[in-house]
């Protein structure tokens, strides 16, 4: 059994645990606001720029000179896989949950006989990825110097992307992130990006818009932006969504510190009144005996 100083010791180094837990968890409450409210901000304007992108491709997806982020190579083979994840752990399963559903992504292709292949965006997600698909990973962008995060770092994203795709490396592309809805619920995504997926809501519309320049034009300046904007928009959810896991993943541990020091004192107070009563018996048995 432990000593009585060693009982101490554990017991001030779960406090000072806790305290550091507390203050992780205040830290990411006041953080979260500030990301929520980014994440929140951008989603009418990806969703408006997706609608009005489909509507448009709905259009002009048929057409011989449809661009190429449209109609795709032609081919299904190699997969890009971009998976954004945090710089930092103690979130609880946010980094994990991501990888998770990209890796099952890349099993099921490679079942199928695809080639997958993998961009990295984020530190953690790197960490995971690699011990089983390191030689398959392309690139892996760090953001930890990167204070806050601007378009300016999605379009940097979106232009290296893009440059593959028109190297030939890849075929198809899928964004994986975390999509925001609550402190303790954040729902892994995939979404592909490359070709662009039409939603059917719009190529079901029977409005019908007259565009000038033509549809093709427009398609071929707006999809590479389209890109950087979900891109973006995939940013800002995961940074959301890491902040609301870290919160909660700080207010468990910071619980479960205090049912440890809980447990702790009364295992202590047990000993420490056994080690008193033992001793008065010791002074009553020898005072008897004199």
């Amino acid at each position: 059994m432990a000593s009585l100083k060693d009982m101490r010791v554990r017991i001030a180094s779960t406090k000072a645990t806790q305290k550091i837990t507390k203050a992780m968890q205040m830290v990411a409450a006041s953080k979260l606001r500030r990301a929520q409210t980014a994440a929140e901000a951008a989603r009418p304007y990806a969703d408006k720029m997706s609608a009005v992108i489909s509507n448009i491709a709905s259009a002009a997806a048929g057409s011989p000179g449809a661009p190429v982020l449209l109609a795709g190579t032609g081919r299904d083979q190699v997969h890009l896989l971009l998976v954004c994840t945090g710089e930092r752990g103690l979130s609880g399963a946010f980094n994990s949950s991501i990888v998770r559903l990209a890796r099952e992504r890349a099993l099921a292709l490679m079942a199928q006989g695809k080639d997958v292949k993998f961009f990295c965006v984020g530190r953690k997600g790197y960490e995971q990825l690699r011990r089983l698909f390191d030689k398959q990973i392309v690139e892996h962008l760090d953001l930890r110097s990167v204070r806050q995060l601007g378009f300016v770092n999605a379009e940097d994203i979106a232009k290296k992307v893009l440059a593959r795709f028109e190297n030939g490396e890849f075929d198809v592309c899928t964004l994986f992130y975390s999509r925001f809805k609550s402190v303790i619920a954040q729902i892994p995504t995939a979404q592909q990006v490359i070709p662009l997926v039409v939603e059917e809501s719009a190529a079901a519309s029977t409005t019908s818009y007259e565009y000038e320049p033509e549809e093709d034009e427009i398609l071929t300046r707006l999809l590479p932006r389209n890109l950087a904007v979900q891109i973006f928009r995939a940013l800002l959810e995961n940074n959301a969504s890491f902040y609301g896991a870290q919160m909660s993943a700080m207010d468990n541990a910071t619980r479960n510190a205090g049912e440890m020091i809980r447990k702790q004192t009364l295992v202590y107070n047990r000993t420490r009144q056994a080690q008193i009563t033992k001793e008065l018996i010791e002074i009553i048995s020898g005072a008897e005996a004199v």
